[in-house]
């Protein structure tokens, strides 16, 4: 006897194949993390934080590569939005896209572990403490000065941190007569002030719109000069004069050290 065919599955619709789900945006870390995983491109954005446009042949030079090789990385970073191109006349810079991707990169190096290398000279040996001890940070100082002018306004009750680093009405006079304006420009969508974490120190130093101008007034002022073409910078007498006299800044803080 020919079996009797069996009958067709009574297909559930609470097991229904459902219909294609609305595509869903969400941030690609993993992309962002392959830019900065390749140590030539790593050590493009890294000298970049001196706040400057360079040239390709400039970030080849100081990343030890061919310019031939500098330029793909290069390219992956502009698409990768981390770095602006700029032109002038026949020349091609490329720079940070702005503070933001400053302080990012620079809180980044401040979780990485630090890689030992070998210091070939006295003059590298100076460079690494001049750079330790104060350096640009994009727009902002950092370093160890930037680290101890953070912990004297907070120990002055010019900063306060219940919410993050705030200016309290007595940090508002402090700036004022330092010669420098606290307004935010009208449609900035820059932060007022943000503390950024030092990568030498592995503490907080200011930046955002407060730290980026207490930086251009020290310039202005002269209170700090630039060291050549790094993004280490010195003190002068008159800026160690201000510092110390205006929040309590030893000669020892004050001072890099020799080697």
């Amino acid at each position: 006897m020919t079996p009797a065919p069996a009958s067709a599955p009574i297909p559930d619709p609470d097991l229904a194949s459902p219909a294609a789900p609305d595509l869903i945006s969400a941030p690609d870390l993993a992309s962002l993390a392959a830019l900065l995983a390749d140590r030539t491109r790593a050590t493009m954005c890294l000298a970049l934080l001196d706040g400057r446009a360079w040239t390709a042949t400039e970030l080849a030079r100081h990343a030890g590569v061919a310019r031939s090789t500098a330029t793909p990385h290069l390219h992956q970073l502009v698409a990768g939005g981390l770095l602006e191109e700029a032109r002038q006349g026949r020349h091609r810079y490329v720079r940070l896209s702005g503070p933001a991707t400053a302080e990012m990169i620079e809180s980044l190096a401040a979780y990485a572990p630090l890689r030992t290398t070998p210091v070939r000279s006295l003059r590298d040996a100076n460079r690494r403490r001049a750079l330790a001890h104060a350096r640009s940070c994009y727009d902002h100082l950092a370093g160890t000065v930037a680290v101890a002018i953070t912990d004297a306004m907070t120990e002055r009750a010019l900063l306060a941190w219940d919410y993050g680093p705030s200016l309290s009405e007595d940090g508002k006079a402090w700036l004022r007569d330092m010669g420098i304006d606290d307004h935010r420009p009208l449609g900035s969508c820059r932060a007022h002030i943000r503390s950024c974490l030092d990568w030498t120190e592995r503490r907080p130093h200011l930046a955002g719109a407060v730290g980026a101008a207490l930086f251009q007034r020290a310039l202005d002022a002269q209170w700090v000069t630039r060291r050549g073409t790094t993004r280490a910078v010195e003190l002068t007498d008159a800026g160690r004069a201000v510092f110390r006299d205006r929040l309590g800044l030893t000669d020892e803080v004050l001072t890099p050290p020799e080697g």
